[in-house]
């Protein structure tokens, strides 16, 4: 089977943000633009010809930020999508964008739209204006609002938006005030994640230098409780650790990854994982770039074993509220999950830190906050 999802990446920002460490270019030339959707011409061809789909269900374009392409730039991007998809796109196809605040005129939206795409994803953040300039993101909170004002005008009705906690100097008061002005926007679903520091970032930097005020593990997991209390409150349910939607409104594709299935991963640095591969892209523009016009742009390319789709299976699954369907493990491994993890199934469960529901393994409201080392319980060295 042809994978049913597609993730395409485009690298390009404004500038980067103090946190971030994803495959991101700043830049302003255009020109580097325009040759890096001209690659990306170029891989969709060679990737659908070696590997035809069949039926697409859904599209993700991430980044870096796709909104940061202009008018034109986003035209000819959306349309090459189109030309080489359109026949294989299912009655209903999930096509998610996500977007910077600052990058979403209405005139770029409503080409977005009216090309397909019908779900948007914007990096919100905070409702602190000064905690947006403390963490190098280029909108303010006025620019939220308008943003969302602008999808809707453009005829966008499934919005969603990233809040993060465990920010420098964020106090709960202000992330439960973020909670609440985004429960008010018109939105259908909501991602929140806490602060990674990641190295090669100006936060790496700040925190070995023991300058980077960072919120308490205790008041980080208050946070988390907040999160799931708030939304729950507000009709948006849980379906994955973190993240959260109105009924019939989970992303879809992100469920591609959690369910452990095959995508397509289109531009640099992107990852793939078809027919039980594993592949990565050349990260570097320049190295993307001219790989991609030379033949295939992939740097890496391994084949997943039984035992580390079975972990992976477990690990993925268990990011899902509903958890691991232990039947649907059965049927695709030939091995029941009791067999092939016992002896960790039973300490987990001893702990408290998982459940069986429903033949469906899952993390209880124990495990929730320690996700990660229940994870880590399932990886056989």
């Amino acid at each position: 089977m042809s994978p049913n999802a597609v993730y395409i990446h485009i690298p390009f920002c404004t500038n980067k943000c103090y946190y971030c460490d994803f495959n991101s270019f700043v830049t302003n030339n255009p020109q580097l633009v325009w040759d890096y959707l001209e690659a990306l011409r170029r891989e969709m061809t060679l990737t659908f010809q070696q590997n035809p789909p069949e039926k697409i269900e859904t599209i993700f374009v991430g980044g870096g930020t796709p909104t940061y392409l202009d008018q034109e730039q986003m035209a000819l991007f959306l349309h090459m999508v189109n030309e080489h998809l359109a026949p294989y796109y299912s009655a209903d196809l999930e096509w998610t964008m996500e977007a910077n605040p600052g990058t979403t005129d209405l005139d770029k939206l409503k080409v977005m739209r009216s090309s397909g795409v019908n779900r948007i994803s914007f990096g919100v953040q905070s409702f602190q204006s000064d905690l947006l300039k403390r963490i190098g993101r280029i909108h303010d909170v006025d620019e939220v609002y308008q943003s969302v004002n602008n999808a809707i005008q453009a005829g966008f009705d499934n919005i969603s938006i990233d809040l993060m906690f465990g920010l420098p100097d964020q106090t709960m008061e202000m992330f439960a005030q973020s909670l609440q002005k985004a429960m008010e926007l018109p939105i259908t679903h909501l991602s929140s994640y806490g602060l990674k520091v990641e190295e090669n970032t100006l936060f790496h930097t700040l925190y070995q230098k023991d300058q980077l005020p960072l919120p308490t593990e205790d008041t980080e997991l208050e946070m988390y409780l907040l999160l799931i209390e708030t939304l729950e409150k507000n009709g948006m349910s849980m379906y994955e650790i973190s993240n959260f939607a109105k009924p019939g409104k989970q992303s879809k594709h992100n469920k591609t990854y959690w369910l452990n299935q095959d995508y397509y991963g289109i531009g640099a640095g992107a990852h793939g994982y078809i027919n039980g591969k594993r592949h990565v892209n050349a990260g570097p523009l320049a190295v993307y770039t001219r790989m991609a016009m030379e033949g295939s742009p992939r740097v890496e390319e391994f084949e997943v074993t039984q035992k580390e789709a079975m972990e992976e299976q477990m690990i993925l699954g268990l990011r899902l509220r509903e958890g691991v369907d232990m039947e649907s493990f059965a049927n695709r491994f030939g091995r029941t999950v009791q067999e092939e993890f016992g002896e960790t199934l039973q300490q987990e469960l001893q702990k408290g830190m998982i459940e069986i529901v429903d033949q469906h393994v899952r993390l209880t409201p124990k495990g929730l906050p320690l996700g990660n080392e229940v994870f880590a319980a399932f990886l056989r060295v």
